[in-house]
């Protein structure tokens, strides 16, 4: 090779040095990709050089091959096979689907290289040559260059492990330690920009700066929500023009993390919205950047608790230069390692639902509402504590894999935009179940998405049972959260259940599509419905459900095309709002002064009146009391809707056109607004595409129907009948977890008894009879039946979970833990399964090894409010007074104040279908029809409202 340099003139003495220079500039470009100008300079200049390279091939390859050993022949064959390689490269960029030309790329070259190296090295050895010598110094040159490219690829992909979403063990002790603090740009939001920066505004208005290589992207988000969640959303908009003239422009900030970027973190919503709602700024939704800039995600508290980070290059990618910007997107396309890095963490693919969670879960506190911490909506901790996350193991069901968020909400699409696997992308329309935005917008297309996806079978409803009508049902049954929130809580928490009224359980005739009884003119019976979750990964519904309309209609018709019984019935000719009576699916809040927070103004929430929403994979059975009239047809049809409106009727008004009425005093604080709304305020300059109240669609998400045949009153009695087949297993498991979760424990068992018969070989049937049965205090009753399902399935977790409520009751410490690690050891996230174990170490006085698994639950959920009294109580055991203080102090902030509970007991009063709908078993009746006998309708609403009246 000396002698070939010397022979070949330049070229002969500068292909080494080129060849030294692509080495280690490709073992830099490899092993630390980076976006900045040096890095960008480096790739430029190895294309260059590779080019050159090329060029001195191309004039003394020939020579180069006919004086050279065989070693040298190989190496400058394969060089100048990597060279064209590479010059393909530099024409056709290494984009994913370009990686096997890359690699080849890579691989010939070092190889080339090597077998070079190893005949430098033989011209000069002072040994004469031989084929052997020849072998051993190619093989030494090819395991030292495998060994710094196994290097370079341990030093890029240590990358992935280095960017993890971690929670902290202690979580802050107030608001005013999240964030910045009190003193931040941004707070009372959570989020941070690294070096306590602001961000030009421009930097999230530019998304289609992006459209250059990712359109079909681009045009998805376009229609999405996320595009419209700032002041482009007449809804979002009215929000915090109200939040803003009753609190102040600070604590709206609060909401700007998520929703607001290009205002919040240019420092522009230190204004009050009103003044600039129509700049740019306040139209620009959630852009590209915003989510994609997240370069830390602290923790899965939610409430925009990441870190924001400013890319250098920013500048040149969004630059009107249009020679900037095609050099910015040359260097992109010939290396997109940096870009992708910069946008595309880790986090972001592998761990979807907890980068999600720093913006669908929320809580308000003191510096927001003046009172105290509240938790807001939440979609994380119940995904994650239910079986479609994997993590759930005391879950009704478990799915045949775990799920994500982008599993349902980022579904796959063909796409042939830069960075497509396989010729898809993940959707970025974002489909849930916002109807309300593109119906301002008129946006068919985006409209007609969000239906569909609604309708794709994610919840089901079965008109299932039928049975005499009870005398009144007693009030009772209602799950108590010691969590201060004003969501729901489900398998992430122990649910305490209060027990129903005890008595019979009333025979019912099912299932109705298959018996089909027959119901006698002028009977009163009660019809029960069942709502199930399928394929929601959370709590239907989700997000802010203080807002929506999402009820379960019931409507009988009879053969001669009379309405005999409508429940859940919207007035207007299903236009105006839903009936007062109907089976909502919603949280309602009341404000210090018993007012129903119904203007998104979640900071004066006070107390809770009643949340009612179905865990993922689980169940809500529904009771309606229904009268045969006596001149009803000989068959009757009952129909059953899961209906949905986003936002509910009063909400779209309101967000419209509502305005405090004028003739009414101006009596309205941060903690109370007692004024009228009428829906007289102008139209004009609303954020939407016309100036005028849209019409939102109601939804059908669901339906049922069945047909029954009607008798004369004075016909026998209809015998109660079921019909248990192993295909129907599930319908009465169903059924059973509806009555379960209201509380109607001994309907529960009865119903979970006819899984039994259906399928003896399943153990869910006795697992389930075993759950009510713990619920009960009756352990001997549940020790009978989980050994039966044990027995069928060794190993199951949840049976194995409730077994061990089971031997803890008995005082059989080690064996109630040794089933609890055969649960963890399945499901080593289970919140409740790792509580009940640190538990039961504190009882048995292994203080240190209890708070090793109760912070175990911290990292999963630093609010967990059980392991933060266990925790206290653990520290006092092993005398440390400091640590024990912290604990209860987070105990203190996170627990329920159930003194709140006062203020929603004149709210009740006033409102009795409210009150009915708070209690756990409750039943609902029709609205008034003509058909119906006023007094006999009178009779079915005071029987049916007075369990909840009491």
């Amino acid at each position: 090779m000396r002698e070939d340099s010397r022979s070949g003139g330049f070229a002969g003495r500068a292909l080494p040095w080129l060849l030294m220079f692509l080495v280690m500039s490709a073992a830099y470009l490899y092993a630390f990709p980076q976006a900045n100008i040096c890095y960008a300079v480096v790739v430029l200049l190895h294309a260059f050089a590779g080019i050159i390279t090329a060029i001195l091939l191309v004039a003394t390859l020939f020579r180069l091959l006919r004086n050279g050993s065989f070693v040298a022949r190989a190496g400058w064959m394969l060089v100048a096979a990597s060279a064209i390689l590479g010059l393909i490269l530099i024409k056709t960029g290494t984009a994913r689907t370009e990686w096997k030309w890359l690699f080849l790329h890579i691989v010939v070259s070092l190889v080339g290289v090597g077998l070079l190296s190893a005949d430098k090295l033989g011209q000069r050895s002072s040994l004469p040559a031989n084929a052997a010598q020849q072998i051993v110094r190619s093989g030494i040159c090819l395991m030292v260059l495998a060994g710094v490219g196994y290097g370079a690829r341990y030093i890029r992909e240590s990358w992935q492990t280095r960017s993890r979403i971690e929670n902290p063990t202690m979580p802050p002790g107030n608001m005013n330690d999240e964030g910045d603090g009190p003193e931040g740009s941004f707070f009372p939001s959570s989020a941070q920009v690294y070096g306590k920066q602001k961000i030009p505004s421009k930097f999230f208005m530019e998304s289609d700066s992006c459209k250059r290589c990712h359109e079909d992207i681009y045009n998805q988000w376009f229609s999405s929500a996320h595009h419209f969640s700032s002041f482009n959303n007449q809804w979002y908009r009215k929000s915090i023009e109200y939040m803003q003239d009753t609190v102040g422009t600070k604590p709206s900030k609060w909401c700007g993390g998520c929703h607001d970027p290009a205002l919040l973190y240019s420092g522009l919503m230190d204004t009050p919205i009103k003044q600039i709602v129509h700049r740019p700024e306040s139209q620009a939704g959630l852009g590209c950047m915003m989510c994609h800039s997240i370069a830390d995600v602290k923790s899965t508290m939610g409430q925009g608790d990441f870190y924001l980070e400013y890319p250098k290059l920013h500048e040149l990618a969004a630059n009107q230069n249009p020679v900037a910007r095609a050099l910015h997107d040359f260097v992109i396309r010939l290396n997109p390692e940096p870009h992708r890095r910069v946008f595309l963490k880790p986090f972001m693919k592998t761990q979807t639902a907890e980068f999600c969670s720093t913006c669908h879960k929320v809580h308000l506190d003191v510096p927001v509402n003046h009172y105290r911490w509240f938790r807001g909506f939440n979609e994380y901790d119940n995904w994650q504590a239910s079986g479609v996350s994997g993590e759930g193991a005391r879950s009704f069901y478990y799915p045949p894999k775990p799920q994500q968020c982008a599993d349902c909400h980022m579904p796959a699409e063909s796409s042939h935009d830069a960075g497509n696997i396989n010729g898809v992308v993940h959707s970025h329309r974002f489909p849930g179940a916002n109807t309300a935005v593109p119906t301002a917008n008129e946006d068919a297309a985006q409209l007609k998405l969000t239906e569909a996806f609604l309708t794709s079978g994610a919840l089901t409803v079965d008109i299932f049972a039928v049975s005499p009508a009870q005398t009144q049902l007693k009030s009772g049954a209602s799950s108590q959260s010691e969590l201060a929130t004003t969501f729901a809580v489900g398998e992430e928490a122990e649910t305490k259940i209060t027990p129903g009224a005890g008595g019979e359980v009333a025979p019912v005739t099912a299932p109705l599509n298959r018996v089909q009884p027959a119901l006698r003119r002028g009977d009163t019976v009660r019809v029960d419905v069942v709502v199930r979750t399928k394929k929601v990964g959370h709590f239907f519904p989700g997000g802010t459900v203080d807002a929506y309309d999402t009820w379960l209609e019931l409507k009988g018709t009879d053969d001669k095309g009379q309405t005999i019984f409508w429940s859940g019935m919207v007035e207007d000719g299903g236009k105006g709002p839903v009936e007062k009576g109907a089976h909502f699916y919603r949280s309602l809040q009341v404000d210090a002064h018993g007012n129903p927070i119904n203007k998104r103004n979640a900071w004066a929430t006070r107390a809770v009146v009643y949340v009612r929403l179905i865990p993922p994979g689980a169940a809500d059975t529904v009771h309606y009391r229904m009268t045969i009239p006596e001149n009803a047809g000989n068959k009757i049809t009952l129909h059953a809707r899961l209906c949905y409106r986003k936002f509910s009727w009063y909400g779209t008004h309101e967000a419209f056109a509502g305005k405090p009425d004028p003739a009414s005093p101006n009596s309205v604080a941060p903690d109370y607004d007692d004024r009228p709304t009428v829906f007289t305020a102008s139209l004009s300059g609303v954020s939407a595409k016309q100036e005028k109240i849209p019409d939102v669609p109601i939804v059908a998400v669901a339906e049922s129907e069945v047909t029954l045949p009607v008798v004369a009153h004075n016909a026998p009695a209809p015998e109660p009948k079921t019909i248990v087949k192993k295909e129907e297993w599930q319908r009465w498991n169903d059924y059973g977890i509806g009555l379960f979760l209201q509380g109607d424990l001994k309907a529960a068992a009865a119903a979970f008894q006819k899984v039994t018969e259906a399928d003896p070989a399943n153990p869910d049937g006795w697992v389930n009879i075993g759950r009510c049965a713990v619920q009960e205090g009756d352990m001997e009753r549940a020790r009978t039946v989980l050994e039966k399902a044990l027995t069928l399935a060794p190993n199951l977790a949840r049976a194995n979970y409730f077994y061990a409520r089971v031997l803890r009751s008995d005082g059989n410490y080690e064996g109630a833990a040794a089933r609890l690690r055969i649960v963890l050891a399945q499901y080593p996230r289970d919140r409740v399964a790792l509580n009940d174990f640190g538990r039961i170490l504190f009882l048995q006085r292994k203080y240190s090894d209890a708070a090793k698994t109760l912070q175990s639950v911290l990292k999963i959920d630093p609010e967990d409010l059980q392991a933060h009294y266990n925790l206290m109580l653990c520290y006092s055991g092993l005398g440390d007074a400091s640590l024990a203080k912290e604990h209860e102090a987070r105990y203190m902030r996170f627990k329920a104040d159930e003194s709140s509970q006062a203020i929603t007991g004149p709210y009740r009063q006033l409102h009795p279908e409210d009150n009915n709908e708070r209690q756990g078993i409750h039943e609902h009746v029709s609205v008034p029809l003509p058909l119906l006998h006023p007094k006999r309708m009178n009779e079915a609403a005071s029987a049916a409202l007075a369990g909840g009246s009491k």
